[in-house]
């Protein structure tokens, strides 16, 4: 059996914002979609990545004007990624070694999806035997 790939498994419509919304913009999106986290895009480019902890302790807690301030400003610009093309073993080793719970994925520059940590679980459990015979 040939191994999947990240592109096997990924969720190929990631959830994004615009750098350009504000915080409290951001945190309506966030709202709506039920998530704790959001990938920032600008001019179509991956940015960064939101969370809703960025926008208690970066906005609120400091006393920032959530409508003035920017997700592109809050947003962490140091991002973990994996290509599209990378095994699902690959990816879940990477995503353990770094305490990650999900992934944007690229295909060289361009943001194609986001895996969850979930979702190569099951695409890696024919790989990975729990019990010993």
């Amino acid at each position: 059996m040939v191994g999947k790939t990240v592109r096997d498994v990924m969720m190929p419509e990631p959830w994004t914002i615009d750098a350009s919304l504000s915080i409290q913009e951001a945190a309506h999106v966030m709202r709506a979609w039920d998530a704790r986290e959001v990938l920032v895009t600008e001019d179509g480019e991956l940015r960064g990545l939101l969370t809703d902890h960025d926008i208690i302790v970066l906005a609120i807690a400091s006393g920032r004007d959530p409508s003035a301030l920017l997700a592109g400003e809050c947003a962490d610009s140091e991002l973990h990624k994996v290509a599209a093309d990378d095994s699902t073993a690959h990816a879940v080793a990477y995503m353990r070694r770094h305490g990650l719970r999900r992934l944007p994925v690229v295909d060289g520059d361009q943001l194609v999806g986001t895996v969850w940590i979930a979702d190569l679980a099951i695409a890696t459990s024919d790989l990975t035997p729990t019990h010993a015979s």
